[in-house]
């Protein structure tokens, strides 16, 4: 029942994608093409429903701060890995206050703060190819095209359906926007995550790892409030990858082989496959997040490969430095529950 639910959303979300596919197409600019569908998902999983008006001005804001993200990510991934590692912590450290402002403000600066990792792997990623020239300017007109689609989409929708008020796309996320005081735990969650965070960019920067960056993105994902809630997605994340990696692996097999116009018909119909897998994560996010990390993984690798064809040990490279991302944030996540529990046991005790 649950699917078949889902299943309108995933169509909608492949009619709106098949856009920025035509015209990146038509302009012959296809490395530009993973920012727009990311902030074209992003901005339909941020968006909180409700009037028109509210729904308008909360994308408007997303955009323009994923934007700023954007502009962030794309101009430094190419600088010293020492400014790549102070500007995550920072994005990281004021993501995770946003909890502050309601678990929906978390859950929305945790989008941002996830693209912000993609940016800069993909800037950096970039960076190493002379042959690939990207412009930053370009990346964030992407993501905010991408991110404007869904809105264009959502004004057409209100005005055929009356002009009434929606639901918000994606029920299973919380819309909680209450105002929490500044808490001692909740600023050490923060902290917490903004140093794991620096941890392995500095690992995957620093140290230049093939394809490092998606430790740190393992890492974000895999830190939740409680080891339960972590361990859970860490190994969900980590089946997610690995099934992924294989996917776009054997995917890319098959223009090894071929030049010309065949070549050109493969790669435009593998970013095609790319969007269907993109359209099967958005419609099993909530069903199955294995599953999800499965279909989102497969096609931004298909996506970042076909500019950049790399030998096909980068698959292993990428699941590699996921389970050394997920095992980081569930090591903080132990070691952070044992000393609250050590705390506690001693505050208990009589003076």
């Amino acid at each position: 029942m649950q699917v078949t639910r889902l299943l309108p959303r995933a169509v909608l979300f492949l009619d709106i994608a098949l856009v920025p596919l035509v015209v990146f197409w038509a302009i012959g600019h296809e490395l530009y093409l993973l920012s727009a569908l990311f902030g074209l998902l992003f901005a339909w999983l941020d968006d909180p429903g409700g009037s028109f008006a509210n729904r308008a001005r909360h994308i408007a804001v997303f955009a323009l701060v994923g934007a700023g993200i954007t502009a962030l990510g794309f101009g430094i991934g190419g600088d010293a890995w020492g400014w790549l590692v102070l500007a995550a912590f920072a994005v990281t450290m004021v993501a995770g206050l946003g909890a502050a402002f309601g678990v929906r403000r978390f859950v929305t600066g945790m989008l941002l703060n996830l693209w912000f990792i993609i940016a800069l792997g993909l800037a950096s990623s970039f960076h190493h190819h002379a042959r690939i020239t990207s412009y930053t300017w370009a990346q964030v007109l992407a993501w905010a095209g991408g991110a404007a689609l869904w809105m264009a989409a959502t004004s057409i929708a209100w005005l055929i359906r009356g002009r009434g008020e929606r639901p918000q796309p994606f029920a299973e996320l919380p819309g909680d926007t209450a105002r929490k005081p500044l808490t001692r735990p909740l600023v050490m969650f923060a902290l917490l995550r903004a140093l794991v965070i620096a941890g392995t960019v500095a690992l995957a920067f620093g140290l230049n790892l093939p394809h490092g960056y998606w430790m740190p993105i393992a890492a974000m994902v895999a830190m939740k409030p409680s080891l339960e809630q972590s361990t859970l997605i860490a190994v969900q994340r980590l089946a997610g990858a690995l099934i992924g990696a294989v996917t776009a692996a054997l995917l890319l097999l098959i223009p090894t082989s071929e030049d010309g116009l065949r070549l050109f018909a493969i790669e435009r119909a593998l970013e095609v496959v790319a969007l269907v897998l993109f359209m099967h994560g958005a419609g099993i996010r909530f069903w199955n997040y294995a599953l999800y990390c499965a279909a989102v993984a497969a096609g931004a690798l298909i996506l970042v490969d076909l500019p950049q064809p790399s030998d096909y040990t980068a698959e292993g490279y990428r699941v590699l430095w996921t389970l050394c991302g997920v095992g980081a944030g569930l090591l903080v996540m132990l070691l952070a529950g044992l000393l609250s529990k050590h705390t506690a046991e001693v505050s208990s005790q009589p003076a």
